[in-house]
């Protein structure tokens, strides 16, 4: 099977469509702008922000006045535009997200606690978000037909290579894949306690480099059978030609120094394309612009490069800012217009070379482009990758097996702690709990290094999260501690095993409510038919808090606290 692009939709803070985006990358002009729309005490922080109110976003989609996340609002956009453009329905919709509802989030926070309604509080739960943009897109809601991998900023990568194994294995004919993000006050302060954000536009490789701009929007890409898209006549715009996922396995926030998952995870994409690393004219970094992921990210492209001459190289966030879980749709996009109008973006702000670090492209570059490869790292070291292409490269189909496919060993709940003291340490009581049964799983099945670690939360790590949400709001935004945040995404525990049993391989996590354990299942499955895992440890999370509770109360909602892990194994 050869996987085509057909269409594709893009929202950032350089347009609000294809042609605005492409406009701004040939003219090189950037995005980040002194804040807006998002409202918080520290305007002194540039950001990212696409240039319409939430009003103006309403009014451009035709909608009504019914709430709706911005998140949400931004992926209406982004996704009308790629189906227009691919001219053919989609069945299926993966859309990753972290930030989710979280505008809503804190708006209805704080009306309930002055005595007003705060219904639209079901936004909060990521998946939701995703449904609201599945709505607006005329789509068949069949099970299983809308996803929300949730694993930080590689949420929107990690969408579009399990559209891509959905197709390869039967589940999808064509889906629409890729990732919606809005900026929220709770993630812009989160950001700003790890110390990470520059108060001048970013320089992502530079020597003197500050850290990142945070920004907002949404990239989609429309995914199908070659075969199928030259039967209807349509477009093709590109393919997909490879793609990994692996786990860092270092810690929470940081990526290692030698940059081990980044280069495990390149070097797999171009294994799946059947590529030489001297083939690729273009990697799209990750490229933050935090000391940390430039030096990193350059010492794995060094290594994947070796002595081969290194091809252009930049980061599009300069342009955007760090959109955060939709940077992977939002730049595969950007990679798909550069491939088709022959250049490569150019690395904004670039001025000094230091000792280690990539020389990124300063100009925009007029050449053609055949091969790129596409970064996005998240939060607990998920890094992946993407080999595009404009040649079609094939990729093996396999059939799902709906029965016999695995044999389970199942542990729920344990009364002793395989936790130690000092693990222990920065974990809330439930996280120990799913560690203890996570390692009584392993042992039971005889394994101690499992091929992959998928996680399914509905709430994620929702006592993190309400300690610093509350404390956001209490502070006025001033005295906020970064543990709270740096453990409130919801790919923390499955981040958390990876590093703590040093397993470098595939990881995702999974949140689209009372589905999202079977959506895991899904990528589980795939997986294990496509012949690229045997083993697989499955985690299911969640929080039970009271503050939390008494709002869910309002649509009879609750959350319980849920600490089950499973190990499958394919049979022979």
């Amino acid at each position: 099977m050869k996987i085509a692009i057909t269409g594709i939709g893009i929202v950032s803070a350089i347009g609000c469509n294809c042609a605005e985006t492409l406009q701004s990358l040939l003219e090189q002009r950037s995005g980040i702008a002194p804040m807006c729309y998002l409202g918080s005490v520290h305007s002194e922080y540039p950001v990212g922000e696409v240039k319409l109110s939430n009003d103006e976003l309403r009014q451009r989609l035709g909608l009504g006045d019914e709430p709706l996340p911005r998140t949400s609002l931004l992926g209406i956009m982004a996704a009308r535009e790629a189906i227009s453009m691919s001219q053919a329905p989609c069945d299926t919709f993966i859309s990753g997200t972290t930030v989710g509802g979280m505008d809503l989030t804190e708006q209805h926070w704080q009306d309930y606690h002055v005595g007003k309604a705060a219904e639209n509080i079901r936004f909060h739960e990521a998946g939701e978000s995703t449904r609201a943009i599945a709505e607006q897109l005329s789509m068949d809601h069949s099970p299983l037909s809308i996803i929300t991998p949730s694993t930080a900023c590689s949420s929107a990568l990690n969408a579009i290579m399990l559209g891509c194994d959905m197709l390869r294995t039967g589940q999808a004919k064509r889906a629409i894949v890729g990732g919606a993000e809005s900026l929220s006050l709770f993630h812009f302060n989160g950001f700003r306690t790890l110390m990470i954000l520059d108060q001048q536009p970013c320089r992502p490789f530079d020597a003197n480099r500050n850290g990142l701009n945070l920004g907002e929007g949404a990239g989609y890409l429309v995914i199908e059978n070659e075969a199928d898209a030259i039967a209807r006549g349509a477009k093709i715009l590109g393919y997909i030609g490879g793609y990994a996922n692996t786990c860092d396995a270092y810690h929470q926030t940081a990526s290692s120094p030698d940059g081990e998952g980044a280069y495990m995870a390149m070097k797999g994409a171009l294994e799946m394309a059947g590529l030489q690393a001297s083939e690729i004219d273009y990697i799209n970094a990750h490229g933050t612009a935090t000391p940390n992921n430039d030096a990193s990210e350059s010492a794995a492209v060094r290594r994947l490069l070796g002595v081969c001459k290194l091809p252009a190289i930049s980061s599009t966030k300069a342009f955007t800012g760090h959109t955060t879980s939709a940077s992977g749709g939002i730049e595969a996009a950007i990679c798909v217009l550069a491939m088709n109008h022959g250049f490569v973006p150019a690395n904004l702000r670039w001025e000094l070379t230091a000792e280690g670090l990539t020389t990124p492209v300063t100009q925009t570059l007029h050449q053609p482009v055949h091969h790129v490869l596409c970064n996005a790292f998240g939060f607990g070291g998920n890094e992946s990758s993407l080999v595009l292409s404009d040649r079609g490269i094939d990729l093996s189909e396999a059939i799902l097996e709906e029965s016999g496919l695995v044999q389970k060993v199942d542990e729920q709940m344990l009364t002793e702690s395989l936790v130690t003291a000092s693990e222990a340490r920065r974990m809330t009581p439930q996280m120990r709990q799913l560690v203890s049964v996570a390692r009584k799983a392993l042992q039971d099945a005889g394994i101690e290094q499992p091929d992959a670690i998928v996680c399914a939360t509905q709430w994620g790590c929702m006592l993190q999260s309400m300690r610093f949400l509350q404390d956001m709001i209490a502070s006025g935004e001033q005295e906020l501690k970064p543990t709270p945040f740096i453990q409130s995404t919801h790919n923390t525990v499955a981040s958390l095993m990876a590093i703590l049993t040093g397993n470098h391989g595939y990881n995702a996590t999974y949140s689209q409510g009372k589905q999202s354990l079977a959506c895991a299942m899904t990528d589980i499955r795939s997986q294990m038919a496509l012949g690229r895992i045997r083993s697989a440890l499955v985690l299911e999370f969640d929080e039970q808090v009271d503050a939390w509770d008494e709002v869910l109360a309002l649509i009879g909602e609750r959350t319980q606290n849920i600490a089950r892990a499973c190990v499958y194994i394919k049979n022979e």
